[in-house]
């Protein structure tokens, strides 16, 4: 367990700035930075570090843990760089060939990630029962054919939430025959839903290659500014992963940004059932918070125009945020096309630029009191227009969030925070908490590290309750193989779901477990630490 002595570094990368903030043991912040993201990860990281260190409140040894949230993952499926090649195995013939995988992909995307594909003989029903015996010599066909084209390869199985049996042993075959490669396995990934589950899976295993080099960076910023700390990276769902458990799930990264700014609202402001906007240079998101945690979108998901059954937080994206440019009639200005982005500080009015921005209408309405001077006067009836409109937008954001919750708050975070009204019409109050600048590293830094299950079982009483059990130890084990300390590790949720529409009813089950994550011991060897990690 961690101790009062340690102290937790924060790191998260947005398209406009990179912040950073140090922690103590009970998550009281001790420093924090903000730096203009660059191209490059590394530099954006190590910068940020570079800068927190030199605070004379942090003492470099005591730092023991660092955690980072970055939207690479994301990014590389938006534009369909950096993915791997991956090959397509699906379990479940001749049922399963109406669809074939990676039919209602993006054509730039499939070309960008397939390798080959292929469906063979195997699978179960709902309740377990095989639907046929796994074709083996199909498998090994399959793997000779792809060869060296494959860079990854995901399987997916009919019913593997069920029983995983056949996903476990083509993984087995695959690896015999293509050696030390990445396979990501459906019922470790997804949810109910063949196709959407196959998705995700693939997804997953295209962003191997890009895990890999995030999490190369990380531990490379972390080891040049003289730290030894564990390295962990933040899950969508606002907590986090150790950096070698990342790299075999990727896509748990997805929306990351969005969940650590909703946790640091949380953490900074005590209150853990709101409305949470994170307002940026570039976007504004805004997400609900259910006891501390984000509120989970109901599937399917659509990611990079992909429809997956993944776990995501439930965030409405705007395309507007303090670095918006507001050129021209204001009821052509909000389509996220014109940003000044990380020159902000050069282009903006009250810096003394020539660009009329979102964070300069704030200024000039007494709402924002950043820049080195006045906004000027010809500018002002202009960027009134321009702000009753950003008013708009965020004040609909956030009634089709709350969801009718009239007696919500409203958390401001973001580096663009204090241009947001201070009032809103069905918003119990406007809540802009400390250090609401830095929200999202601040959740980054105070995270717990977290594991799910998931099973369908029949709904008899017996079967019910041992089920529980059972995927609730589940969630726990995946917690520890994630990085959470065992000794501080607890389930906090389990859903019982009624399943519709089968012969036979059952129910599916969910789980989650989270922890404190394992932080560095300099008296133990990192092969030692490891073992131990991944004991469960």
């Amino acid at each position: 367990m961690p101790t009062t002595e340690e102290l937790r570094l924060g790191v998260d990368v947005g398209g406009t700035n990179t912040d950073a903030v140090i922690v103590d043991w009970a998550g009281t912040l001790v420093a924090k930075v903000k730096v203009p993201t660059t191209d490059d990860l590394s530099t954006s990281v190590e910068q940020g570090i570079a800068r927190l260190l030199e605070d004379p409140a942090v003492d470099p040894k005591r730092v023991r843990c660092a955690t980072l949230g970055a939207r690479r993952a994301t990014n590389a499926i938006r534009t369909a760089s950096g993915l791997r090649h991956v090959a397509v195995l699906r379990i479940g013939a001749p049922l399963t060939f109406a669809i074939p995988p990676l039919v209602a992909w993006p054509p730039e995307l499939r070309h960008a990630v397939h390798a080959g594909s292929a469906t063979v003989a195997g699978g179960c029903e709902f309740d377990g029962e095989p639907l046929a015996a796994l074709d083996e010599a199909a498998i090994v066909a399959f793997a000779s054919a792809v060869g060296t084209a494959a860079a990854a390869v995901a399987i997916t199985s009919v019913f593997s939430l069920v029983n995983p049996a056949d996903e476990l042993r083509a993984a087995e075959i695959m690896r015999r025959e293509l050696g030390d490669i990445p396979i990501s396995m459906s019922h470790e990934i997804g949810v109910m839903g063949l196709v959407e589950r196959e998705n995700a899976t693939i997804l997953n295993a295209a962003l191997s290659g890009v895990a890999a080099d995030v999490g190369r960076s990380f531990h490379t910023a972390v080891e040049r500014n003289g730290l030894d700390a564990e390295c962990y990276i933040t899950q969508n769902d606002g907590t986090l992963m150790a950096l070698e458990y990342s790299l075999r799930f990727p896509m748990l990264t997805i929306s990351s940004g969005p969940a650590n700014s909703m946790r640091g609202g949380a953490h900074s402001s005590g209150v853990t059932d709101a409305i949470v906007a994170d307002i940026g240079g570039a976007t504004t998101a805004v997400g609900r918070l259910v006891n501390g945690f984000p509120w989970e979108s109901l599937p399917p998901n659509s990611i990079g125009g992909v429809d997956t059954n993944f776990r995501l937080p439930d965030v409405l994206s705007i395309p507007v945020g303090g670095g918006s440019v507001v050129l021209g009639a204001a009821e052509q200005w909000a389509n996220g096309r014109m940003n000044v982005g990380s020159s902000l500080v050069a282009e903006a009015l009250c810096f003394g630029g020539s660009t009329p921005t979102i964070t300069d209408a704030a200024v000039a309405a007494g709402r924002a009191a950043t820049g080195t001077c006045p906004v000027p006067a010809k500018w002002h009836t202009g960027l009134a227009q321009h702000l009753e409109l950003w008013d708009g937008l965020l004040a609909e954001a956030v009634d089709r969030v709350r969801l009718g919750a009239d007696d919500l708050p409203l958390i401001v975070v973001g580096g663009g925070g204090d241009i947001a009204p201070d009032s809103f019409s069905g918003v119990r109050e406007v809540i802009r908490p400390p250090h609401f600048e830095v929200a999202n590293a601040l959740g980054a830094a105070t995270a717990p590290v977290s594991g799910h299950a998931e099973r369908i079982c029949a709904s008899r009483p017996d079967r019910l309750r041992a089920a529980v059990d059972e995927v609730s130890a589940e969630a726990v084990g995946r917690a520890i193989q994630a990085g959470a300390d065992p000794a501080g590790v607890r389930v906090v949720d389990v859903e019982e779901i009624p399943l519709t529409y089968l012969r036979d009813p059952a129910v599916r089950i969910k789980a989650r477990a989270v922890g404190p994550p394992v932080t560095f011991n300099p008296q133990q060897s990192e092969s030692a630490q490891r073992a131990r990690r991944y004991s469960a």
